[in-house]
């Protein structure tokens, strides 16, 4: 079984105690994989209500900032099928078309058939959505700062690097 690392009790955290707590229980279990995993996950989760905080101030939610985003990163006429814009997003269908729908009711963005065929609508920022976008992008990345103001830009790019390398391993 792998060495544990020495942990500080002020570098203590919730998956070290999820650890203990199973290396207590079922000693025979390697939960080394656990000390990354469970962080990420929940990191993950954290990040996520540390956005979707910052972003009520300007009035989206998360999911909303991620279809907008995507829009207005993909340049002009910042125009995509739902096909494209769920590949971006991971939303299913169905939650896809439900955030399209809320935000076209809020007039951010306007759908318009692709040539002739009906069934698909592209989604296209109006220019209240790219205003609103502009100022949320803003705010989330003033968050993303935030959150990683305790690491170097070295420590920065080599987690980066390695969770690149974690995320292409699990295509």
């Amino acid at each position: 079984m792998p060495r544990k690392p020495s942990v500080s009790r002020s570098d203590h955290d919730v998956v070290d105690q999820l650890l203990h707590d199973w290396q207590r229980e079922r000693p025979e279990l390697d939960a080394s994989a656990m000390a990354v995993v469970g962080r990420i996950l929940h990191l993950g989760r954290l990040l996520e209500v540390g956005a979707s905080e910052r972003l009520r101030e300007a009035g989206i939610n998360y999911t909303d900032l991620d279809v907008l985003a995507t829009l207005r990163r993909s340049g002009p006429p910042y125009r995509l099928t739902p096909t494209a814009l769920r590949k971006s997003v991971l939303l299913t269908s169905g939650a896809m078309t439900a955030c399209l729908n809320r935000l076209e009711a809020r007039g951010l963005v306007a759908r318009h058939a692709e040539g002739d065929d009906r069934r698909s609508l592209a989604a296209m920022l109006t220019p209240q959505g790219r205003k609103l976008i502009d100022k949320a992008i803003v705010a989330r990345f003033e968050q993303a700062e935030e959150a990683l103001a305790g690491l170097s830009a070295r420590e920065r790019a080599e987690l980066a690097r390695l969770l690149r390398k974690l995320r292409t391993s699990l295509r």
